[in-house]
């Protein structure tokens, strides 16, 4: 399938708010559960996802190029609060007018990128993130099929060079997709992760 610039503010939405329904399941000694994500616990993962929330925020409004958008909050007593309004405020600078036709500055990513591509690449993140935080509390992640479709687009295009794939890159390298895997599966795989390490993850 193609996903153009208008379907992508509107399939990262409800990646989003499926990652904040996850996240807010976690409560006491959930956040120091181990994730999928090598070396994370739940709380340094929404940490993440909060940061980047802000972030792509940021870019959105033309402030992305500053490095200090993109660090994660130093107050994470109420992590699920957190990653809430985070989520919110990137939302928020999604939905305004002509926002998928602005650049937004990546800086993590070493450039500035049309806008529709840089909100398919938070798209991509939040079905990934909201399956990581769903798989650290086993409990299944619930996305319609039509945005899993979208989902595995996405991750189709994302490079597989291990040259690129890592410690130190948004994605571990490729996993092998079985015969008859689905499309979150497919796309999990993909983008390194391991749905058989952690199967209650949907």
């Amino acid at each position: 399938m193609t996903v153009t610039g208008a379907d992508i503010v509107g399939l990262d939405r409800i990646a989003v708010r499926e990652a904040v329904r996850v996240v807010d399941l976690a409560g006491g000694a959930d956040w120091e559960r181990d994730t999928p994500c090598a070396g994370w616990t739940l709380r340094r993962l929404v940490a993440h996802m909060a940061a980047q929330h802000r972030g792509f925020a940021a870019a959105a409004r033309g402030a992305g190029e500053d490095v200090t958008r993109w660090r994660e909050p130093e107050d994470m007593g109420e992590p699920a609060r957190v990653h809430r309004e985070a989520a919110a405020e990137v939302l928020g600078a999604f939905a305004e007018p002509g926002a998928d036709g602005r650049r937004f500055a990546l800086p993590e990513l070493g450039g500035s990128f049309p806008g529709g591509m840089a909100i398919g690449f938070h798209f991509i993140d939040y079905v990934v993130h909201a399956w990581d935080v769903a798989a650290a509390l086993g409990v299944p992640v619930e996305l319609p099929g039509d945005t899993l479709d979208a989902a595995l687009a996405v991750a189709r295009l994302v490079p597989a060079d291990p040259a690129r794939r890592g410690p130190g890159f948004a994605f571990a390298p490729v996993r092998e997709v079985p015969a008859g895997a689905g499309p979150l599966e497919e796309a999990l795989r993909l983008l390194g992760r391991d749905p058989e390490r952690w199967p209650t993850g949907g």
